[in-house]
């Protein structure tokens, strides 16, 4: 019996009062910490950076609680589940980008910077149209990325609340849009950090107690549940090796490639985590926080293998797939089975729980992408285009809210039309757009002395533009009948569903390009001060 049918099923409405108490006690805890954290919250370096005052533990876990989303908790255990090691490929992709953004990005950009991606950039540069362009980069990065989670807590609690009208899936959206404007306009950065925190542990623990019962299922013998999935899944040994999801064709090989680029790329310009790099005091703070992220966040792939694998050994894939095609319900899937199977109190449980879990990690990665969206636009577009500099901090916060009340108005119209889309092309939209438009200005503005303002302008818009266009026309939008945004509509003629293969190293060409063709020569001096901020943190912020 799937999910979906369980959860229709009349049976399962003695169990509902329970999913929703454990729902309401979740939105409750974090709305008191919320509003505990905005009375705290005085000026704008409270709001954007909660202060700098947390410590590398602290933020280490925030960021954790931050990257590890829906698209992680929900979507690889469902791709393994699936597709065996083809799944596994996206753990692989997100722990190892978490390196890049390490090496790269973390230190030279705390140092750098003070609230926002368009301060490193705007420093050696004409400040408006570079804030302007990295303003419209983070905005549209973060809304993509936005649409996933929003699409991703529609399935999840329609799901869970037996829901099934479009009503009633458009007031879900309507109600996680809400609760997040709440977060950050009231808390701030705070507020968001502390939620974040909150849910890592959570999420930390279930896929804790989720792999120990997997792996007490099978006497704690990995090669027992490999062989389990592998014999369950109908491919056999193939589940187990490379080119299930990708090897059959030339174009399923060029699409790998094309989303490993977006993936090991795309972390270390995307504006939710950046902002992250802000919220502590010192730079050995800074890599403190990313060596704890670093920690958790590969303890947590680790257990997805349980996970995606335990899903394959234990559930008929015929149920995952009539539960969500893409597999997006397998984790919930699984927890029900370890706790008992469908009608049994302790399945219905568990099954709380782990929703819980997941609509937390939603609900966490929201604030965290629309407090990164809202700072940008009121710390860049808004105090440095708009006024040019001269609003006071008070105008800022205030523009700040304002924004996250709009940009929260406009997730929740885009997600009520998303609610019933492929979530992971919108994910990997955001990659691709991030590691196209962000990452090579960030780069090049950090290392390459010679780096001008029209370089940046091509690489952002050139990057942000081509990543966007190729998708709109990509089967993920239209022409798969299986998994396409809209079905019946076939006007794609790009081949890939990512694409990263082309539009990263156009993002990178066009910087170089620009800057290569501009009559405007770098400031030798200003690259000087830059290099020496990045690499020690002197005068920094």
């Amino acid at each position: 019996m799937t999910l979906t049918h369980h959860l229709a099923a009349g049976g399962a409405s003695e169990h509902r009062p329970l999913i929703i108490t454990l729902f309401g006690l979740f939105v409750v805890a974090t709305l008191v910490i919320t509003v505990w954290a905005g009375r705290q919250t005085k000026g704008a370096a409270d709001f954007y950076a909660g202060g700098r005052q947390f410590t590398g533990f602290q933020n280490g876990l925030a960021i954790s609680g931050d990257y590890m989303s829906a698209a992680s908790f929900l979507g690889i255990a469902g791709a393994i589940a699936l597709f065996g090691y083809d799944g596994f490929l996206y753990s692989i992709g997100f722990l190892v980008a978490w390196l890049v953004a390490l090496l790269l990005v973390a230190e030279p950009l705390r140092n750098s910077g003070r609230y926002t991606m368009g301060d490193v950039l705007a420093y050696r540069m004409r400040q408006r149209p570079v804030r302007t362009a990295a303003g419209t980069s983070t905005i549209v990065v973060s809304i993509f990325y936005l649409l996933a989670q929003m699409a991703g807590a529609g399935v999840l609690v329609s799901l869970l609340l037996g829901i099934t009208s479009d009503g009633g899936k458009v007031a879900i959206v309507a109600l996680v849009g809400v609760l997040m404007i709440v977060y950050v306009s009231v808390g701030g950065m705070k507020g968001t950090t502390w939620v974040q925190m909150v849910k890592a542990v959570l999420l930390i623990a279930g896929a804790l107690l989720l792999t120990f019962l997997v792996m007490w299922k099978f006497d704690f013998n990995v090669s027992a549940l490999l062989g389990k999935a592998a014999e369950e899944s109908g491919k056999g040994a193939a589940f187990l090796e490379p080119g299930l999801k990708y090897g059959a064709t030339g174009t399923s090989k060029l699409d790998f490639i094309s989303l490993g680029l977006a993936l090991v790329l795309g972390t270390a310009g995307l504006p939710h985590i950046l902002i992250r790099f802000y919220t502590v005091p010192t730079a050995k703070a800074a890599r403190k926080s990313v060596n704890w992220a670093i920690g958790i966040i590969g303890g947590f792939y680790l257990m997805t293998i349980a996970l995606g694998f335990g899903a394959a050994a234990l559930l008929e894939r015929s149920d995952i797939i009539a539960s969500n095609p893409a597999g997006n319900t397998a984790a919930p899937l699984l927890a029900q089975e370890l706790g008992g199977g469908a009608d049994s109190t302790g399945g219905a449980i568990l099954l709380a729980v782990i929703s819980a879990v997941a609509f937390a990690t939603i609900l966490a990665v929201v604030a965290g992408l629309t407090l990164a969206s809202s700072s940008s636009f009121a710390h860049d577009i808004y105090v440095n285009v708009i006024r040019k500099g001269r609003a006071t901090e008070q105008e800022e916060v205030r523009a700040a809210r304002l924004s996250t009340v709009v940009i929260g108005a406009v997730a929740i119209g885009l997600g009520a039309l998303a609610r019933d889309l492929n979530v992971a092309g919108l994910v990997a939209l955001a990659f691709a757009v991030a590691a196209s438009a962000n990452l090579p200005t960030i780069l090049y503005s950090l290392f390459w002395k010679r780096f001008t303002t029209r370089g940046a302008l091509w690489s952002i818009y050139g990057g942000l533009i081509s990543a966007v266009v190729l998708v709109l026309f990509s089967p993920v939008v239209s022409g798969n009948p299986k998994s396409s945004m809209f079905k019946g509509v076939d006007f794609h003629w790009f081949p890939l569903e990512n694409p990263g293969i082309i539009s990263i190293p156009l993002g990178f060409l066009l910087g170089w390009l620009g800057t290569v063709l501009s009559k405007e020569k770098a400031d030798p001096q200003k690259y000087a001060e830059l290099e020496v901020r990045s690499l020690t943190g002197t005068g920094a912020h």
